[in-house]
């Protein structure tokens, strides 16, 4: 059997990779900041010291989302992935306030920069790593978060801040061969603010992001969409008395996805014809949504579980 680029490149794969693209883009911003004395260089290179902690911490948490089920976790431990989005956007925030400091006393006192050639080939051999290796990860997330993998949402995250700093870095180079063409030393400065303040940007995003899944949010508008279809396919509506579904709400946690719902029915179908539907409709919802867990309570057709509730008067 032929195995998918997307099953060879998991989770845990793509973010070792990430953890070795980091050690090597130190390594070579490191040396363009030594070699030019350039802060908007060491900017670039303080941004990659966050990207192989946060790496590291992603890994570690994509190990922890895909352990199995246990007692004290009886819906898993997918939600360990927000943590790591969280982590990384911290660790940025905090990457940002000391370039800006940096910066900002570069500008005071303005320094002459030395071989900008090498340090500015040096940064773009970093930004084309981490480039080709966001570019594929991105990619695998995607397929990842179709199959409902554990870990997606760690690797979307991870790709994120590198194509941030592809872009970091390409503004940097920037900035630094403008210095050297017309010996403007305080534009080096200036684009380690600019650098800062886009890197406060993806950490609020991230930040955001991790937040918004611990508090269970709600499965996108696409996925929405496949499960109202999907129960729509079970409903006639000429016949609105025979099957109905209501109060269908829906949360997920990591790449799992969750859905409860009431599947309303007449009073007098034994529970042996009621129990196979219910099997039917949760098949049916699985196969759309891969990943779905889904949670089915049975009531008669006249039967409402809340009162007074706006759900029950659709």
């Amino acid at each position: 059997m032929i195995r998918s680029a997307s099953d060879w490149l998991t989770p845990r794969r793509l973010l070792a990779a990430s953890v070795l693209a980091a050690f090597l883009t130190i390594g070579l911003k490191a040396l363009a900041w030594h070699v030019t004395g350039s802060v908007g260089l060491l900017s670039d290179a303080l941004e990659s010291f966050v990207n192989l902690a946060g790496a590291m911490f992603a890994l570690a948490m994509v190990t922890i989302a895909q352990r199995p089920a246990d007692d004290d976790h009886p819906y898993g431990h997918t939600k360990a992935e927000y943590f790591s989005s969280g982590f990384e956007g911290v660790l940025i925030f905090g990457a940002a306030l000391a370039i800006g400091w940096t910066a900002v006393d570069r500008l005071i006192t303005p320094q002459p920069l030395e071989a900008p050639g090498l340090g500015l080939g040096l940064s773009v051999a970093s930004a084309v790593i981490n480039g080709l290796l966001a570019a594929l990860m991105l990619r695998a997330s995607r397929a990842h978060r179709r199959r409902g993998v554990a870990g997606a949402e760690a690797v979307e995250a991870d790709a994120r801040h590198l194509i941030t700093d592809v872009y970091t870095t390409a503004g940097v180079v920037l900035g630094v061969g403008l210095v050297y063409l017309t010996g403007w030393l305080w534009l080096d400065p200036v684009v380690a603010l600019l650098v800062a303040a886009n890197i406060v940007r993806e950490a609020l995003h991230l930040i955001r992001r991790a937040s918004d899944g611990l508090m269970d949010h709600a499965l996108d508008p696409e996925l929405q969409a496949r499960i109202d279809e999907v129960l729509a396919g079970f409903t006639d509506p000429a016949r609105p008395d025979l099957l109905r579904f209501d109060h269908v709400s829906t949360r997920r946690a990591g790449q799992r996805r969750f859905v409860d719902l009431h599947m309303h029915m007449p009073p007098n179908w034994t529970l042996r014809r009621a129990a196979a539907v219910r099997a039917s409709v949760e098949q049916a919802l699985m196969s759309a949504v891969p990943g779905l867990r889904a949670t089915i309570q049975l009531l008669p057709g006249d039967v409402e579980a809340h009162f007074h509730d706006r759900e029950d008067l659709r």
